[in-house]
C-alpha cells in the first residue's frame, strides 16, 4: 500500500476522534493525492496552531492568548459563569450564541471508578472565582451521563457555601423538532420532569 511514512500517516489519522482506519486510508488518500495543495497547508496549520494555541488560566477554554478572548471581551456579563465540561461543549454553546456570560470548562466529570475525583478537574479556579464575589449565577451545563449527574450534584452542595449565587442547571428534555417516538425513555422522563405552564 505505500512507505513507512504513508502507514505512519494513516496511523496517525486512525486515532482522531471518529476516524477508524478504512477513513484513515480514505483521508490519506485524499491528502497524498494532491500534497502541495492539500498536505502542506494542513501540516502548516496544525504546527502554528500547536505553537500559538494556549489553555486560558482563567476559564480553560483553548485560544491563542490567556486570557482568552472570551475572559477578556468587554461587553461579557462576568457575573454569569457557565459550567463545561469540554472546550467542545464552550464552542457548541459559543456557535449557538445562546450565552452572553463566560465559562468555566472542567476538563471532564467524575469518575470514581476512572480514578477522577475533583482535584483532577479545574474547579479550583471557579471557587476562586466565586470568593471574588463578582459572580451572581452559576449554570451548570453538563453532560445528561451518570458522570454528568454525580459532577453537578456535587458542585451543588459546594456552590450552597456562597450566598449570593443562584444555581441553574440547562433543562434537558425534547429536542427543538425532535419527534417523541423517537426519544429514549431518559429524554422522555427528564423532558417530563422540566414541564413548565404552557
Amino acid at each position: 500500500m505505500g512507505g513507512h511514512e504513508i502507514e505512519q500517516l494513516i496511523k496517525l489519522l486512525g486515532r482522531l476522534p471518529g476516524f477508524g482506519p478504512r477513513s484513515a486510508r480514505r483521508i490519506a488518500l485524499f491528502l497524498l493525492r494532491e500534497p502541495q495543495a492539500r498536505l502542506a497547508p494542513l501540516a502548516r496549520a496544525l504546527e502554528l496552531a500547536g505553537q500559538a494555541v494556549k489553555t486560558c488560566s482563567t476559564c480553560g477554554n483553548l485560544d491563542t492568548s490567556d486570557p482568552c478572548h472570551i475572559c477578556t471581551d468587554p461587553v461579557r456579563d462576568r457575573s454569569i459563569v457557565c459550567v463545561v465540561e469540554t472546550v467542545g461543549d464552550l464552542w457548541a454553546l459559543e456557535r449557538a450564541g445562546v450565552h452572553r456570560g463566560v465559562y468555566q470548562v472542567l476538563g471532564g466529570t467524575l469518575s470514581p471508578l476512572a480514578g477522577i475525583g475533583p482535584e483532577d478537574l479545574n474547579i479550583a479556579s471557579l471557587l476562586d472565582r466565586l470568593a471574588c464575589g463578582s459572580v451572581r449565577e452559576v449554570i451548570l451545563a453538563l453532560g445528561a451521563t451518570v458522570e454528568g449527574a454525580t459532577t453537578m450534584h456535587w458542585l451543588m452542595d459546594r456552590l450552597a457555601d456562597y450566598d449570593g449565587v443562584a444555581v441553574s442547571r440547562v433543562a434537558q428534555g425534547v429536542p427543538v423538532g425532535g419527534a417523541l417516538d423517537v426519544l429514549d425513555d431518559g429524554t422522555l422522563a427528564a423532558a417530563l420532569g422540566a414541564r413548565r405552564p404552557a
